[in-house]
């Protein structure tokens, strides 16, 4: 079993300045530059960004690509391997620049922060490329700088193209991505684009907004989902983006996905699309599905899921148990088609009304009774005047488990859900908790919250 963190890694959960959006990038979609001026320096130049990984290894990674043809190009990203890279080579596929760190970054429940700096008229090798991950620099397995003066493509010294959401072969990489920057002409210090915490120590960002960008700097903030390559400076072009793309998920609250690593390692042909929040789970025999990102001990939770095709079992689960085996073990309670309720995978009862495929169907996981209680297209499974704090229709968690999450499982045959827990891939009528969280479908039960590092940080 791959164990989940309460308050995923590096978010910070009050306090400070608040990133409103990212743009949630996997196949087929980027953004391309528009034409570059004459550049303030093609020695001196920074890119900054926040970015929360969906996909991990083989044409997952890319970030920025800047090209002139196919054998001359800069990327940043992440390899196959999961370790971080900064690279330049010129005509003749000879690196001019090659940083690769030792560390790889496979939390998907994580955002990171990437800066990368140049300076080449530095006269020490190591100070005309910088690499910084979360505010430090890591330590690299392969370190090659360029020469001292070097024009770097990278900052304008042809004429570059500039994509974002793509590697060197063009594949797409799976990521949210918010905060994007690049200054020409400057090279930027850490504490240019973030802080540490004074109390967590956590590196959270700052506003950056006025950063001065120079001839072809750009900072595009997500901001706007009509068009998400509007920006300070140099503009972008978006493309197969659309509105739905946009996310609340940033660096500054970060909302609860599914976890592509907590799958049965035997179940072959999972896919999970739209930043992990779309799971379509192969032909059944071995226990194909995944848990939340976020699980919880304490609180009052609410989140949404479509059953895209009706075969599926969605619900909670506690986190300390064998979740991937094929009669689903102890500690689950889930939905399948019709109305069936599976208790510690064991057929117990009919309960609710019949589920069918494009219902959505709300779940409100109680931990501080333990226990859990559904509605269905905004109609609770209990009566008219459905009372959250005192629900006459739910059923109990398993007992003896402290801490559990939402779930999703395939049945006798592939299924497929989509997942709302606060900042969805589908569109809906932006029902928000009761602290302003959270984009749902339907009204959000009074004492409950979005599966968010900031309600985590008051409730959890």
């Amino acid at each position: 079993m791959t164990a989940q963190t309460i308050l995923p890694a590096n978010t910070l959960s009050s306090g400070g300045y608040d990133v409103a959006n990212s743009v949630r990038m996997e196949t087929n979609t980027y953004l391309t530059g528009s034409d570059k001026v004459t550049a303030t320096s093609n020695k001196i130049g920074s890119f900054s960004f926040w970015i929360k990984r969906s996909g991990l290894g083989a044409n997952a990674g890319g970030i920025i690509k800047v090209y002139d043809d196919a054998n001359t190009g800069s990327y940043i990203g992440f390899k196959d391997d999961n370790t971080f890279f900064v690279e330049e080579t010129n005509a003749g596929g000879t690196a001019i620049v090659n940083l690769i760190t030792n560390a790889v970054y496979r939390d998907m429940s994580a955002w990171y922060h990437i800066l990368v700096t140049f300076k080449t008229d530095d006269g020490t090798d190591s100070n005309r490329v910088k690499l910084y991950i979360n505010g430090t620099q890591p330590s690299l397995g392969t370190a090659t700088y360029p020469n001292e003066n070097t024009n770097l493509l990278i900052l304008g010294s042809a004429n570059p193209k500039h994509e974002v959401g793509v590697n060197a072969g063009g594949a797409s990489g799976k990521h949210y991505l918010a905060q994007l920057l690049h200054v020409d002409g400057t090279a930027l210090s850490n504490t240019d684009v973030g802080e540490f915490d004074e109390d967590s120590g956590i590196w959270k960002p700052i506003d950056i907004s006025e950063t001065t960008l120079g001839n072809n700097g750009y900072y595009l903030s997500m901001e706007d989902s009509s068009n998400f390559g509007v920006a300070t400076g140099k503009a972008f072009t978006a493309n197969n983006l659309a509105a739905v793309d946009q996310s609340t998920d940033t660096c500054t609250n970060n909302f609860a996905t599914l976890n592509p690593l907590d799958v049965n390692p035997s179940s072959a042909g999972d896919v999970f699309t739209e930043g992990n929040l779309k799971l379509v789970t192969n032909n059944n025999s071995n226990a194909a599905g995944s848990r939340s990102t976020i699980a919880v001990s304490s609180g009052k939770w609410y989140a949404e899921v479509k059953y895209t095709s009706a075969t599926a079992w969605n619900g909670v689960a506690a986190m300390d148990v064998n979740f991937h085996t094929d009669s689903m073990g102890a500690a689950t309670i889930s939905w399948y088609q019709g109305r069936t309720l599976y208790v510690d995978g064991t057929n117990t009862a009919n309960w609710g009304s019949v589920v069918t495929a494009g219902d959505i169907v709300g779940i409100a996981l109680d931990m501080d009774n333990n226990r859990v209680t559904i509605s269905q297209g905004g109609q609770w499974w209990d009566t008219d005047a459905f009372d959250a704090a005192a629900p006459t229709t739910y059923q109990n968690l398993t007992s003896g488990y402290d801490t559990w999450g939402f779930m999703c499982r395939s049945g006798s045959a592939a299924s497929t859900s989509e997942w709302n827990f606060g900042a969805p891939m589908f569109t809906g009528t932006d029902e928000a908790d009761g602290d302003g969280f959270g984009s749902f479908e339907y009204a959000v039960p009074s004492g409950y919250f979005a599966l968010c590092s900031k309600n985590l940080a008051e409730y959890g």
